[in-house]
Parts: C-alpha cells; structure tokens; sequence
C-alpha cells in the first residue's frame, strides 16, 4: 500500500468490531510512528495502550463519571468563526444524519456523543501525552506522530479513531496510564477493526478545494 492510498483509507471510524489486536501488532505501530519529524529531534511524544482488563476497568471509571473532570485546554477555541464554525456544523449534520439521530434529538446525540467513552467498541486504547512544559511546536510534533500511527495502522489492516474527548478525562487517563504529574494528556484515539456494515462508518467528511485554502507561486 502507497502512502496516497493509506491516506485516502483512513476516516475516523466510530463503530469497530469485537476482535482483538495482537499486542505485536500495536508495538510495531507506535515503535514505526516515531520516525515522525519533531523540531531539534525533541520527540515530545509518551505513548500509553490499553486492552483487555485494564481498558475495561479505565472504560468502567470513566462511565461512573458521565460529567468529566476539569479540561486542561480547550478542544475548540470559543465562539468559533467562518469558515471553521461551518465546517464543524455541517461535519456534525453528516455524522448524525448517517445514523438518522435528527438535529432536535438532542438525547440521542448525546447517546452517540458518549460512544466516546467506549473508543466506540475499539479493543485498543491509546493515549498521547507530553510534557506539559513543552509548547505549541511540540503539540504540532506529537499531532505528526500521531498522523504516522493512523496511517500505519491503515497498512496493517486496522482502523482509528483520533480523539480530543480524552482532554474531558485527564486526572482518569492519568491514573489509568501511570502518568506523572509533570506530563499531560493531549489526545486519545480508538485503534481496531472497522465494522464495515455499519452506517456510520459510511460516509466521508468533505474536503474544501485546494485552491480555498493554498496558492502557488513561481511555478512555470
């Protein structure tokens, strides 16, 4: 498999099957990823995984606490603007829409939103984590390691599914994953099987064209 077809492959996938993932498997991923480029060869990335007993124990503390704790960042900035408030909106309508939960459902978005908390079936779990002393080059860095893992797990059959929810769990993260005091949680993501039946893996969020967002200068 290419790199363009890998990238063309991946899509966040919100329903994975009940199968497992060697643990070789996912050692080679996160140990392949790390040849992610990071300014002065920092490698800002700590990576944790979890499956089996002590992801089902980390999913069951986490459910027992539906409200979240304090968030150390936020995922979004406030009161987004265009085109960014759009492009969120109109991403959220496809997702729903896919599993027909209309816009005034709001206790059925919610149901689905909550799939979070369950790496929407996946088997594995992973967490992305850095120093919290580190700054935005550093978040850039791990955000291009983390790129590397999704498209390696295309290459060897898998799925993913990147997700900034984890920012709403960061004292449970840390207690599940050992993480020091010093370090914190930037990102989780579910890695698996896709269910290839289900709806909501169906659909493809739109890509604005190029000439919107990039110029080229100087070519013949």
């Amino acid at each position: 498999m290419n790199v363009s077809d890998a990238i063309e492959h991946r899509i966040s996938v919100r329903a994975f099957l009940d199968r497992p993932v060697a643990k070789d498997v996912v050692a080679d991923i996160i140990a392949k990823a790390a040849r992610a480029p990071s300014g002065g060869n920092l490698q800002p990335w700590r990576v944790h995984a979890l499956a089996g007993e002590p992801l089902a124990a980390f999913k069951a503390e986490v459910a027992a606490n539906p409200g979240g704790e304090p968030m150390e960042y936020n995922v979004y900035p406030p009161d987004l603007w265009e085109p960014f408030r759009t492009r969120r909106f109109a991403n959220g309508e496809q997702l729903y829409a896919s599993v027909s939960v209309p816009r005034e459902d709001k206790a059925a978005r919610l149901r689905w939103f909550a799939r979070n908390a369950e790496f929407f079936g996946a088997p594995v779990g992973l967490f992305f984590c850095l120093d919290r002393k580190l700054g935005p080059p550093q978040w850039a860095d791990l955000g291009m390691y983390m790129q590397n893992v999704m498209l390696l797990a295309v290459e060897a059959g898998l799925d993913t599914c990147a997700q900034e929810f984890w920012a709403r769990y960061p004292l449970s993260v840390a207690r599940a994953v050992g993480l020091p005091d010093d370090h914190m949680v930037f990102s989780g993501m579910a890695l698996g099987y896709r269910d290839p039946q289900h709806p909501i893996n169906g659909w493809r969020s739109v890509r604005d064209a190029p000439e919107i967002w990039s110029e080229l200068r100087g070519f013949d």
